[in-house]
């Protein structure tokens, strides 16, 4: 299987199978390999809008520091219904561990469970505004970590993708990409790119792999720190009415049409669960594994209900192996609370799974694959960076196309 078929074959759980330039593609490729690959077989995908991927992003317009630690920069927490803020146990200006109320007295720190956070969200998911219209239109920046090939520097590789999703059977999905160009991860990998001589183009390594057209010599991808040409392109749906992945190819109906109880979406994704990763039938994968990572992509950009965004919500809460992580800022500055749950991956890492959301609105804002054990791909990484993030800009209807 050459590197293209296997970026194909290996995208995530929500993403598909659409036209997407060569140059676009190469710079996902190490993303893609991160996971399992599909052995033996090959389905027919559409791709849909989160290119999480979590699914299937904009450009780091003022940043391009994707390395970071699990936790960013603390906003105030929140409480569950939006309104005053949580007193914490390390905000006291003494740092003896507490704030002060009013009257003086130290406020203990208000820790929520996952559960407690989810169906928080799942009350601001339901109260968002609905409407349709011609097509459902996302955009996305995403950013890859990884290590150039000579000098052991870090790249952010990015990509803005945008995408329009026609309501009506029949039509045609459209998609406009652009490569952003590569940047030093750090303002350490900044200096030594600098020594280098300030590379146009550079080669970033992928691990295990030998070399190819598409990867160069040394099994590498050449990456461009100049951003690419925006490259516009449509095609029609699968079967003339597939839209997106949700465990299987589902159409714009039956994503409008799915249950808005919690337990009946749970049952309704599980009919297409099989014990396996989402792309790989020689790959086990636990069945909470399994529906975060479907869940992930419904909840951040597929054009359901606001009702079934807040049952996905209330199902994730209920599964045991999801946590909370508090105060994450996301690759593009914004900061919120994100749930996640661990997976293994090729190679011996294990990866956070983030799904990071605005308490206040129940709106996602990223998807993150976090560094818990390098390994693989993720080998040359430290545990609590960034690997891979997925920024949503844009989710909603539109009569307009590109």
């Amino acid at each position: 299987m050459n590197p293209i078929d296997e970026l194909r074959a290996a995208r995530p759980a929500h993403l598909g199978d659409r036209p997407v330039d060569e140059r676009t593609r190469a710079a996902e490729l190490s993303y893609a390999m991160s996971g399992p690959r599909q052995a033996g077989r090959r389905r027919k995908v559409v791709r849909p809008v989160w290119g999480l991927g979590l699914a299937g992003a904009a450009a780091a317009v003022t940043a391009v520091v994707v390395v970071m630690a699990g936790n960013g920069a603390a906003p105030t927490p929140r409480a569950p219904d939006g309104g005053g803020a949580i007193a914490t146990a390390t905000g006291a200006p003494d740092g003896s561990g507490s704030t002060a109320n009013p009257d003086g007295t130290a406020a203990p720190r208000v820790t929520l469970s996952a559960r407690e956070v989810l169906l928080a969200a799942a009350e601001k998911a339901d109260r968002q505004d609905e409407r349709t219209g011609d097509y459902w239109h996302t955009a996305t920046v995403s950013r890859t970590l990884l290590t150039v090939a000579e000098g052991g520097y870090r790249m952010v590789m990015q990509n803005r993708n945008e995408m329009w999703t026609p309501s009506a059977t029949g039509g045609e999905q459209w998609s406009r990409n652009q490569s952003l160009g590569a940047r030093p991860a750090t303002e350490e990998d900044r200096k030594a790119w600098e020594a280098a001589g300030s590379p146009a183009k550079v080669e970033v390594a992928v691990p295990g792999k030998q070399g190819s057209p598409t990867l160069g010599k040394r099994g590498a991808l050449v990456a461009d720190t100049a951003p690419g040409k925006v490259r516009t392109s449509h095609s029609p749906l699968v079967d003339g009415d597939k839209v997106f992945w949700l465990g299987r190819n589902v159409t714009m109906k039956e994503l409008r049409g799915l249950p808005s109880d919690p337990d009946d979406l749970k049952k309704w994704l599980l009919r297409s669960y099989e014990g396996h990763d989402t792309e790989s039938s020689s790959t086990p994968m636990a069945s909470d594994v399994w529906l975060f990572k479907v869940s992930a992509g419904l909840i951040t950009d597929m054009p359901v209900t606001p009702q079934v965004r807040g049952a996905a919500f209330r199902m994730l809460a209920e599964l045991d192996t999801v946590k909370v992580v508090e105060n994450v800022t996301d690759a593009e500055g914004r900061q919120g609370t994100a749930v996640s749950i661990e997976e293994r991956v090729k190679g011996g890492a294990v990866l956070e799974d983030r799904l990071i959301f605005d308490e206040s609105t129940g709106r996602a804002l990223a998807g993150e694959n976090v560094v818990v054990r390098p390994g693989g791909l993720q080998a040359g990484l430290e545990p609590g960076e960034v690997f891979h993030s997925t920024a949503m800009l844009e989710a909603g209807w539109t009569d307009e196309k590109p």
